[in-house]
C-alpha cells in the first residue's frame, strides 16, 4: 500500500490468481525480500522474570550465537545441534566467511541462504563439504558462479536446489547438475542460464517431481529434454513469453503432471490442445494467454481439475458451455474478460466451487441468480462489474462466504442489509464512494469480520462507532475519507488488528498515533497524506511488531524513521519514506 493508497483499475492480475498464497519473487540480493520470508521463524529470546522460557537448548543455541566469534568448528556436535546453530545465524544475519568455516564437515541436510547476503563460491566449499548428508539448498539470489555449482557434485543426495535470480550461473554451469539424480525439486526462477541448450543438463534428473523455470526467457525449444522426466508433477513457466505452442508438444507425455502454470506466455488454442491428455492435472493456469473460450473445449476434457486461471484471457460467452464438465473445479478465475451473465448460467453445476473470481466482467445483478446454489462459495470477487444494490439479494443464501470483494461496483448503503446473514464473512473489501455511515451501521451483525477494507467509503467520525461491533478485526483500511482524531478513538480498541491503512485522510495529526500507540499487535501501519509530523513518530515505540510504517506525504522525514528504527522498533524493515 504506498502513500496515495492507490487501487487496482489497470494492474496486473497476481500471478498466483489460482490459489491464495505468496508468489515466490525474488530480488538480487538487498535482504530486504530475505527479512520479510523470514518473519515466520522466530528468534530465540530469554525471557527473564516471566512469560514463555525457552528451553535450556534453545539458551546454549542463542549464547554460541551471540558470541560466534569464539567457535572454530561444530563438527564434534550432533548434526541436529549444529543445523539448530546454522539456522539461528542465519536468520540473525551473523553468518559471515569467517564463522561459516565453522561449519565444514558438520553434515547439514539443510542450507538456506535464498537472498542472504554475500554468498559467494568460498562458501560453496562449506555447503558441499556436508557430502552426502546435504539434502536441500537455497542460494537464490547469490553471486555463486559455474565454479560454485560444480562443488555440488559430489552431494549425491541432494533432493531440493534452488538458484534463482543468480546471473553469474551460465547455460554450461548447468552441465554439472546432470549427476544429481535423486534431485525432485529444482527451481531456476529468473535465470538466464536455462536456455535450450541448458535444459539438456535435465534429461538426467529422472526423479524430479517440481520443477520451476518462472522468467526464464530463453527456453523455448529446450522442453524436448523433460520428455523422459516421467515422475515430474509440478511445472512453472510463468512469464516466459518465448514458450510457444510447439512447447507444449513436448509436454503431452508428461502424464503425471499435477500442476502446471503457464501464464503470460504465447500460447493459444493450439498450444492447449497438446494438454488434453494430461488427465491428472489439478490446477492450471492461462492467465494472460492469448487463449479464446476455443480452449475450453481441450480443458473440459480435465475434468479432474479443481483451480483453473483464465484471468486476462480473450474469453467471450460463446462455448463457455463447456465449464460445466468441470464437476470438480473448487477455484476458477474469469477475471477481466468479455464473459457476461450469459456465462454464468454454466457455472449452475459446479456445487464444489469455493472461488470464483468475475473481477472487470460485464456481470450485473441478474447474472448473481446463477450462483444461489453454489453453496460452497467461500470467496467471490465481483470489483468493477455492474452489480448493485438488487444483485446483492441473491448472496444472501450463500452461508459460507467468508470473502466478497465489491469494489468500484454499484453497491449503496441499503443493499448492504443483504449481507447481514452472511454469519462466516470474515473479509469484505467496499472499495465505493457510495457507502456512508449508514451502510457501515448495516454491517454490525456481522461480527467476524477480520478484515474490512472501505477505501473511499464516505465514512465519519461518528460512523466509526460502528467498529467496536468488529472485536475480530485484523486488517481495516479507511482510505480517502474525512476522518478525524476523533474517529481514531473508536479504534484504538481493536486489540486484533496487525494492518491499519489510515491513508488520505488529511486531518489525522500526531494524536493519532497517540491513540494507537495500545495496538501491539500491528505489523504494518499507514497513515501516509496526513499532519503526522516526527514529533508523533514517538508514540509508535510500544508497537514492537510493526514491520511496514508508510507515512508519505505528511510531516514525517526519513531520518527521522530511521532514528526510530534503531532505538525503539527494531523489526521495522519496510517504511516510506526511505
Amino acid at each position: 500500500m504506498g502513500g496515495v493508497c492507490s487501487r487496482k483499475r489497470d494492474q496486473l492480475g497476481d500471478e498466483d490468481g489460482v490459489r491464495r498464497g505468496v508468489s515466490g519473487r525474488y530480488c538480487k540480493s538487498g535482504s530486504s525480500k530475505w527479512l520479510g520470508a523470514s518473519f515466520s521463524r522466530p528468534c530465540v529470546e530469554c525471557h527473564l522474570g516471566g512469560g514463555n522460557c525457552s528451553s535450556l537448548l534453545e539458551l546454549c543455541i542463542y549464547k554460541i550465537c551471540e558470541d560466534i566469534d569464539k567457535y572454530s568448528s561444530f563438527s564434534m556436535l550432533p548434526r541436529d545441534i549444529s543445523q539448530q546453530i546454522f539456522n539461528e545465524l542465519v536468520y540473525c544475519q551473523r553468518l559471515s566467511d569467517v564463522s561459516l568455516k565453522a561449519f565444514g564437515g558438520c553434515a547439514l541436510q539443510d542450507i538456506c541462504l535464498g537472498d542472504y547476503p554475500g554468498v559467494v563460491d568460498s562458501w560453496m566449499d562449506v555447503i558441499s563439504s556436508q557430502g552426502s548428508s546435504l539434502l536441500s539448498v537455497d542460494v537464490s539470489g547469490s553471486d555463486v558462479t559455474d565454479s560454485g555449482l560444480s562443488l555440488l557434485k559430489d552431494c549425491s543426495n541432494l533432493q531440493a536446489l534452488a538458484f534463482n535470480c543468480c546471473d553469474r550461473i551460465s547455460e554450461c554451469g548447468l552441465k554439472h547438475l546432470s549427476g544429481l539424480s535423486n534431485l525432485t525439486s529444482l527451481s531456476l526462477k529468473k535465470s538466464n542460464a536455462v536456455t535450450a541448450e541448458g535444459m539438456r543438463a535435465f534429461s538426467n534428473l529422472v526423479n524430479l517431481v517440481k520443477l520451476d523455470l518462472e522468467r526464464c526467457s530463453g527456453i523455448h525449444g529446450g522442453f524436448v529434454h523433460l520428455k523422459g522426466l516421467t515422475k515430474l508433477e509440478s511445472l512453472n513457466i510463468r512469464c516466459c513469453k518465448c514458450v510457444t505452442d510447439s512447447d507444449m508438444k513436448s509436454l503431452a507425455g508428461l502424464t503425471n503432471l499435477k500442476e502446471l502454470q503457464i501464464s503470460s506466455s504465447s500460447i493459444t488454442d493450439f498450444g492447449v490442445s497438446y494438454l488434453k491428455g494430461l488427465r491428472k492435472l489439478i490446477l492450471l493456469n492461462l492467465e494472460g494467454c492469448h487463449v479464446t473460450t476455443a480452449c475450453l473445449d481441450s480443458i473440459s476434457a480435465l475434468v479432474g481439475l479443481a483451480y483453473l486461471n483464465l484471468n486476462r484471457c480473450g474469453l467471450s460467452d460463446g462455448g463457455c458451455d463447456k465449464f460445466s464438465r468441470l464437476k470438480n473445479l473448487k477455484v476458477l478465475n474469469l477475471g477481466f474478460n468479455n464473459i457476461t451473465d450469459a456465462c454464468l448460467v454454466h457455472l449452475k453445476g459446479l456445487m464444489k466451487l469455493e472461488s470464483l473470481n468475475l473481477d472487470s466482467c460485464k456481470i450485473d445483478d441478474e447474472g448473481l441468480a446463477n450462483l444461489t446454489g453454489l453453496l460452497n462459495l467461500k470467496i467471490l470477487v465481483l470489483s468493477d462489474t455492474e452489480v448493485g444494490s438488487n444483485g446483492l439479494r441473491y448472496l444472501s443464501g450463500l452461508k459460507n462466504l467468508e470473502d466478497i470483494n465489491l469494489s468500484f461496483t454499484l453497491v449503496s448503503d441499503n443493499s448492504l442489509k443483504n449481507l447481514s446473514g452472511l454469519a462466516h464473512l470474515k473479509s469484505l473489501n467496499l472499495d465505493a464512494r457510495q457507502i456512508t455511515d449508514a451502510g457501515l451501521a448495516a454491517l454490525t451483525s456481522l461480527t467476524g469480520l477480520t478484515h474490512l477494507d472501505l477505501f473511499g467509503a464516505r465514512i465519519s467520525d461518528a460512523g466509526t462507532n460502528c467498529l467496536r461491533y468488529f472485536k475480530n478485526l485484523r486488517v481495516l483500511e479507511i482510505c480517502g475519507g474525512g476522518l478525524t482524531d476523533a474517529a481514531v478513538k473508536n479504534i484504538k480498541d481493536l486489540g486484533s488488528l496487525t494492518l491499519l491503512n489510515l491513508s488520505q485522510n488529511l486531518n489525522l495529526t500526531d494524536k493519532t498515533l497517540e491513540l494507537i500507540s495500545g495496538l501491539t499487535a500491528l505489523v504494518s501501519l499507514n497513515v501516509s497524506n496526513s499532519r503526522i509530523t516526527n514529533e508523533g513518530l514517538q508514540h509508535l515505540k510500544p508497537l514492537k511488531n510493526l514491520r511496514s510504517l508508510t507515512l508519505e506525504s505528511c510531516g514525517v522525514t526519513a531520518s527521522g524513521i530511521k532514528k526510530l528504527q534503531s532505538t525503539a522498533l527494531p523489526n521495522l524493515v519496510s517504511f516510506r519514506p526511505e
